[in-house]
Parts: C-alpha cells; sequence; structure tokens
C-alpha cells in the first residue's frame, strides 16, 4: 500500500471521527473474538484508539465458554434449556467468580498494558443494574431479565476517562441475590438507558445474510419495519433473531445505530464505524 493511499483512509475516517467524538458506544464483546488471543488483542486495540479520539466506549461481556472450562474442572455439568444456560446456585457462584474475576480482570488488564484506562465492575457494583427472575416455559435458575439500569453511575464513571468493563450479572431488586443476563440483551439496555449513539454486537458471522453460505450476500443497513418480513421469508435463523431483536430494541429506544458484525475479522470495529462501507449489518 502506497503512502498516498495510508492518508486516503485516515482522510476517510475524519469526518466518521468527528461525528462520534464525545458519544457514547456500547460494545457487547464475545464469540470468538474473545478466546483467540490475536483477535482479542486486535479487538482491545481497537478501543482504546476510540478512546484516544474522544470516543466513549463502554464493553459489555459474557463468558460462556470460560464458564463451561471451570464448571469442567469442578465436575460439574453444563446444562442448557432452549439454548439458554440453566443456572443453580452453584452454576451462579461460578458465573459470578468468573465472569466478575478472571475474565472481567484480563479485559482490563490488557487495556491499561495497550495504554487505554478501564475499570471492570458487573451489576451488583452499586446496583447499578438490578433485574428480575427471567419469567419462561421452564425454570432456568438464576438467570434474570433487566428491570432497570442506573445510567447515571455509567457517566459518572466515562467522564474520569475509564473504560467501564461491564461483566453481564445483575443484581436482583431485593438485592439479596445475583442474576446471570444475556450479554446481548445487556448491552442492549445498557445502550438504551444511555441514549448510545452506536450499540455494536461483536459475532462469530458476518452479519444478516440472505443465503447462511454465502459472505456476499450480506444485508448492509435494515430498519426495524423489515425485520418481519426477514423472520418470515426465514433469512433470519434462529441464531440471529435474538441479535436483532436486542438491536432493534436499542433502536426503538433511542440508540441511533445498532450493528452487528464479525468480531474475528481483523479491526472489525474500526473497519464498520470509520469507514463509507462499513463490513457488518446496521439497523438504524
Amino acid at each position: 500500500m502506497t503512502s498516498v493511499k495510508r492518508a486516503e483512509i485516515i482522510i476517510e475516517a475524519l469526518p466518521y471521527i468527528q461525528a462520534l467524538a464525545g458519544k457514547t458506544v456500547v460494545i457487547k464483546y464475545g464469540g470468538s473474538a474473545m478466546i483467540n488471543e490475536e483477535l482479542k488483542e486486535n479487538v482491545i486495540k481497537d478501543i482504546v484508539l476510540m478512546q484516544c479520539i474522544g470516543i466513549n466506549p463502554i464493553i459489555v461481556h459474557g463468558g460462556g465458554p470460560h464458564i463451561n472450562e471451570y464448571l469442567e474442572k469442578l465436575g460439574q455439568e453444563s446444562k442448557f434449556i432452549d439454548g439458554l444456560r440453566f443456572t443453580d446456585k452453584n452454576t451462579m457462584d461460578i458465573v459470578q467468580m468468573v465472569l466478575g474475576g478472571k475474565v472481567n480482570k484480563d479485559l482490563v488488564s490488557l487495556i491499561e498494558k495497550l495504554g487505554g484506562k478501564a475499570i471492570g465492575i458487573t451489576g451488583m457494583d452499586s446496583s447499578f443494574i438490578k433485574a428480575k427472575k427471567l419469567e419462561s416455559d421452564q425454570d432456568l435458575g438464576y438467570v434474570g431479565e433487566i428491570t432497570s439500569v442506573d445510567s447515571n453511575f455509567l457517566n459518572k464513571l466515562i467522564e474520569t476517562k475509564h473504560i467501564p468493563v461491564i461483566s453481564s450479572i445483575a443484581i436482583s431488586e431485593d438485592l439479596k441475590s445475583s442474576y446471570n443476563i444475556n450479554a446481548d440483551l445487556c448491552a442492549s439496555k445498557i445502550a438504551s438507558s444511555l441514549k448510545a449513539e452506536k450499540l455494536i454486537l461483536l459475532t462469530d458471522v458476518p452479519g444478516v445474510l440472505i443465503d447462511p453460505k454465502d459472505n456476499n450476500s450480506l444485508i448492509s443497513t435494515l430498519r426495524p419495519h423489515e425485520i418481519r418480513k426477514l423472520k418470515s421469508d426465514g433469512i433470519l435463523k434462529r441464531g440471529m433473531i435474538p441479535k436483532i431483536d436486542c438491536c432493534v430494541e436499542a433502536v426503538r429506544q433511542g440508540v441511533k445505530r445498532a450493528h452487528i458484525i464479525d468480531g474475528t475479522l481483523s479491526h472489525s470495529i474500526l473497519l464498520e464505524i470509520l469507514s463509507i462501507e462499513g463490513i457488518g449489518t446496521m439497523i438504524y
């Protein structure tokens, strides 16, 4: 690549940098990009760069594979019902230990190593994410649905120029127990509470594809009213539907743009938000 071409790429990003300066972007971090060490470092570099150019990033993470690993080490079975983890009391203790402890602090350490400033928290800190037991056809144990997010608490962290790194764990409304929260839903609720400029869901696929076998069939932009037809036509499959629903709900609650992008592609966040073409599916 010539020096002129490199300069052109940087100049192309300028209006996007100007538009996002001072704005909040909530990133749900998970999938392969959270397991592969090279991908993990590239994601965190993107996020640190965002902070350096004046964007306010917030990371929300789960960590299913890490929970599975620790359950196996302790001789406990990972049990799922309709794709959702059954979380009994012992499992909830491990979720709290793994997500709020090792996974969260490893991310904070990597951000600091790469020159950023971060603070790791769960929804239990200052009780800023409250939840109730998730209502479903089958009992999922300590799996919750969020009832409130204290946006003032998060805004104070943003004002200190730290990147909040949030484990998807909430406190019960009576403050007596904790709940495991789906990380996509947690990120959506946090973005909505802040009226964030963007919600970004990192996944292991390019975005919404008309043909799952053809990456060239990517749908680059979607409006909420177009989703129903995609569902009825069978284009949106089971795994993508809840992600799309999270994005649609966030947009309806005041988030300007929601993005589903491939976290396995190096520097996918920057390519999506700082270039004309983007790389994933944007809901607006």
